[in-house]
């Protein structure tokens, strides 16, 4: 697993229309995992700070509970692009959650949160995958990135 200051260090450009991606728009799609193994999707909001990624959850929400029981997630970015001509972005990996009022307080702060209070839960992701998904003409283009192992590019008709 990895950190966002590690995906920046290995994949540069693919790090950067990975954040365009996910900074165009403000709300996205996290899918975590049930009790009863079948998949939950729940909106989020997720930022790129201090080198890492990360979401927070409303108190006792169902997603939050989701993630301490078994941490393993995705996040989609809202695509803008109805025709993926600039591309979608994925990442998934492990939500962690941040428990040290030092970070989460920092956090809150760098948000806008001047009382550095979330109100909820604040996670952070350590990655396993980032993926951008493309159309050009009738190709498929997806690109996926894994640590320590670069990106691996798909083109499909």
């Amino acid at each position: 697993m990895a950190t966002w200051a590690e995906l920046e260090t290995e994949a540069p450009e693919h790090a950067a229309v990975v954040l365009d991606r996910f900074t165009n728009h403000l709300h996205h799609i996290l899918g975590t995992i049930r009790p009863d193994g079948s998949p939950r999707l729940s909106g989020t909001e997720l930022h790129v700070l201090d080198g890492d990624v990360w979401f927070g959850s409303m108190p006792d929400a169902a997603k939050g509970r989701d993630l301490r029981r078994d941490p393993r997630c995705a996040v989609h970015a809202a695509p803008i692009d109805t025709k993926l001509l600039v591309g979608d972005a994925k990442v998934a990996g492990r939500a962690l959650l941040v428990t040290d009022p030092a970070v989460t307080a920092s956090i809150a702060r760098q948000l806008g949160r001047e009382d550095g209070d979330l109100g909820g839960d604040l996670f952070r992701l350590d990655l396993t995958e980032a993926v951008v998904t493309r159309v050009e003409g009738d190709r498929l283009h997806v690109a996926t990135w894994h640590p320590g192992r670069g990106v691996h590019r798909i083109d499909r008709a």
